[in-house]
């Protein structure tokens, strides 16, 4: 907003200026010129964002696949540190968002980055839920979004001082909560890997979990973002399929080979929508 009135200010002195050299048409176009530069800088920037906003979506993307490869406790934690070093590289991104948006209002160009953040938000949810059990919060991912200025070098004054010696992005709650829905997607395939690898357990933790996710959702109900209103449906799919397969382990689970249960939950969750795309 300061730059906003910075700009302005501007603006009125070059009206003012030209106004004295008696010249109208020469001033109208002066103002105009102005304002096409003022709009090329902003269409610039958005360009640059919308680019950086892909390389986060990319990145996120890979850290979930990578993700998924945890099939046993014992390669667990190093899939997970390995998941740790992708989504630095990816903060590392979103710090580049930071620095496009100081001193700009963020709603302008919320549209260019939005897509990245919510699929950082997915990753970082995913990774989190995998190692603690449990969905991580929007303070928690806030805190982790936290850089230091190029130019300024950490030092103890730096950090006594908070924001002036560091630069900060700050997910929206609409990104945070659009994310989290995503999220919902990945617990599903995890449910039916894990049973493909023999582990009984986490589908029912997950059904759990999900059976929360969708309550807090439906708690939320028509006065969250629109675009939450659309995913809900996903959610509710996703849930559904959870527990179809839970369903299924606790009826029909001694009459199946475990090393088929994937194949037999894969097959009902293509029966039950045909015509889903990918979640």
């Amino acid at each position: 907003m300061k730059k906003r009135g910075e700009d302005l200010q501007k603006n009125a002195h070059a009206v003012q200026g030209l106004q004295a050299t008696g010249s109208p048409s020469s001033a109208i176009m002066s103002v105009f010129r102005v304002f096409q530069q003022e709009l090329d800088t902003k269409h610039d920037k958005y360009e640059r964002l919308v680019k950086i906003s892909r390389d986060v979506t990319i990145e996120s993307k890979r850290t979930i696949f990578l993700l998924h490869r945890v099939t046993s406790v014992q390669d667990a934690e190093a899939v997970l540190n390995e998941a740790d070093s992708k989504l630095d590289a990816v903060r590392q991104k979103i710090g580049q968002i930071a620095k496009e948006l100081q001193g700009e209002d963020i709603y302008q160009f919320h549209r260019a980055f939005t897509p990245g953040i919510q699929e950082f938000v997915e990753a970082a949810s995913f990774l989190h839920y995998i190692r603690h059990r449990s969905l991580v919060s929007l303070e928690e991912i806030n805190a982790r979004l936290v850089f230091v200025r190029p130019e300024e070098p950490p030092s103890m004054d730096s950090v006594e001082a908070g924001p002036a010696g560091a630069l900060t992005f700050q997910v929206t709650p609409s990104d945070y909560l659009l994310g989290v829905a995503d999220l919902t997607g990945e617990l599903m395939r995890l449910c039916i890997s894990s049973v493909g690898n023999g582990d009984i357990d986490t589908p029912f933790q997950l059904s759990q979990f999900l059976r929360q996710i969708h309550d807090g959702f439906f708690y939320i109900g028509n006065t969250g973002p629109y675009e939450v209103s659309k995913k809900l449906h996903v959610l509710r799919q996703s849930l559904g399929k959870v527990e179809d397969a839970c369903y299924t382990l606790r009826v029909r689970g001694s009459e199946i080979p475990k090393h088929m249960l994937a194949d037999v939950f894969s097959s009902r969750s293509a029966l039950i929508d045909p015509d889903e795309g990918p979640v």
